[in-house]
């Protein structure tokens, strides 16, 4: 039996090793000349970077995924417990970060983050002390929507309504349904304290404004495993992955874009690539965007569910300007910035506005800067710095015409970088620069609008009412990575890759031994 997977993201990738350890025959077809989606590699002048993705946390999700092996995908059980993650070291390093994010204030103060309780207790001392008690209950608050929302239903496919109104009446009493910057203000006084508990939706591309505050369990997502760096960069993680499918027998085929999903009789019988190759298949798995799979990989005749009434009314998740410059280095940079830095902007709710709400181009800017090489220098040159400044910008939907901004505002973002204080003289240092507008989103990697995270997080797209990893107009057709249940970010395309392979093996009838097979 032959499966095709279009798309070789992590979640495509986590698909295609679990269904190759099936025993099916895989090909994940890449439209771009290298692989990764939005985990791409790139590389000049000596220089390393991570195009997307930096943050990698839950490693034993990554450890079950490099223990498959043939006749043992591992679909159950949801969270095996490790020690130790001797499968994954045979494909990449992992090395924990310390602090997780170091957040700057304009002020010039700054928080690190990690997830040694007194620790926190002491940033927060330091910086607020009146909420230091506040904390404590939003600890408790969030570890438990953590057990309910991470633990127990973190692998939970929610294929109709009534699967969400089983649990509906838990996410209610757990007040995980309200806004989470609503949520944050609950618990601290101080504007910096609900800045820094309420900032790490904006890493899935949720408005903390408007993503239910289910997502308060990211703080234990990251308390219980940490926040990890794969040597290398995510491109290291992105080879390991295609390592482990290749010795499953599985196959990548780069510079293939798919044009169309071939459907049969109601049921997906292979792909036409764009040079018009047809390719044969039993099964087919988008790991592409959901507007972009729906909308111009199937033909209108074959979906009904999801019309373009539907796909025009999905609400998208911001976009995403990115900087990527290498410069020399003079050797005290790890005084004032640490791996992962969040650069917070006098405003916040405002911005958050201006980008999700009214899809406007903010005055100022926020910044997440990636300064991967106090990790790793073998991402520069001797003696040079490899990094890049992520800023949210509106998807483009806006009509901001990218082409004639983005020059001008790779100065504004590194100008500020410099002016701040950050990167002294960063401009008479700079030896590259490239960066990447939602133009790239929306032409490279085919996102809809040029989106960066699929469907925006908020309530009405999250759970049973996010698109669902089967479908309902194709027989045949699978759908995973962060368009799809459960959301965004490495953590939940890994745990949709799995889901994904799930459901197939249920439709195909897999599960011949118990559950406890596969533990």
């Amino acid at each position: 039996m032959r499966a095709i997977v279009i798309g070789s993201g992590v979640g495509g990738l986590s698909a295609a090793i679990r269904l190759a350890a099936m025993g099916l025959e895989v090909l994940v077809l890449e439209k771009l000349p290298d692989p990764g989606g939005r985990a791409r590699v790139h590389r000049a002048e000596g220089f390393t970077f991570d195009m997307g993705p930096t943050v990698i946390t839950v490693p034993p999700f990554l450890e079950d995924l490099f223990a498959t092996a043939p006749g043992e995908p591992r679909l159950y059980p949801d969270f095996p417990q490790w020690e130790g993650l001797p499968h994954t070291e045979r494909y990449v390093k992992l090395v924990p970060l310390d602090p997780f994010y170091r957040i700057h204030f304009p002020d010039g103060t700054h928080f690190d983050y990690n997830n040694d309780r007194d620790h926190l207790l002491s940033e927060i001392r330091r910086l607020a002390p009146e909420d230091e008690a506040g904390y404590l209950r939003f600890e408790e608050a969030a570890r438990r929507i953590f057990q309910r929302g991470f633990l127990e239903l973190g692998f939970t496919h929610f294929g109709s309504l009534l699967d969400l109104l089983r649990v509906a009446p838990d996410l209610l009493r757990l007040d995980a349904v309200r806004p989470l910057f609503s949520f944050v203000k609950k618990y601290f006084q101080n504007p910096k304290m609900r800045r820094v508990f309420s900032f790490e939706s904006l890493l899935i591309g949720g408005n903390p404004l408007s993503v239910p505050a289910i997502y308060a369990m990211i703080h234990f997502v990251e308390r219980n495993w940490g926040v990890h760096f794969a040597l290398g960069g995510t491109g290291a993680l992105v080879r390991g992955l295609i390592r482990k499918l290749e010795e499953l027998g599985g196959k990548v085929r780069l510079g293939a874009p798919v044009r169309r999903i071939l459907v049969r009789g109601g049921r997906a019988k292979g792909v036409v690539l764009e040079d018009g190759e047809v390719l044969k298949a039993d099964l087919v798995v988008s790991n592409a965007d959901y507007v972009h799979t729906y909308g111009e990989l199937l033909a209108p005749e074959d979906r009904f569910w999801h019309s373009d009434l539907r796909l025009k009314r999905t609400r998208l998740s911001m976009s995403l300007f990115v900087a990527y410059f290498g410069f020399k280095a003079e050797g005290d940079e790890g005084r004032r910035l640490k791996h992962h830095n969040v650069l917070l902007s006098e405003r916040y709710e405002d911005l958050l506005k201006d980008i999700f709400v009214r899809k406007a181009l903010p005055p100022d800017m926020a910044h997440y800067l990636h300064l991967p090489t106090l990790t790793d220098p073998s991402l520069a040159p001797p003696g040079h710095h490899a990094a890049y400044t992520l800023v949210p910008v509106p998807h483009n939907g806006s009509g901001l015409d990218w082409g004639a901004l983005g020059p001008t505002y790779l100065e504004r973002a590194l100008g500020y970088l410099e002016e701040a204080g950050y990167l002294p003289g960063l401009r008479e240092r700079l030896v590259y620069t490239h960066f990447i507008t939602p133009d790239y989103f929306q032409w490279t990697l085919n996102s809809h609008l040029g989106n960066a995270f699929g469907p925006e997080p908020v309530l009405w797209q999250t759970a049973s009412l996010r698109p669902h990893n089967r479908s309902e107009d194709v027989k045949g057709l699978y759908l995973v990575g962060a368009s799809y249940q459960p959301g965004a970010g490495l953590p939940s395309v890994m745990m949709s890759g799995k889901m994904t392979a799930r459901l197939i093996a249920q439709d195909l009838g897999f599960f011949q031994k118990p559950k406890e097979a596969f533990a």
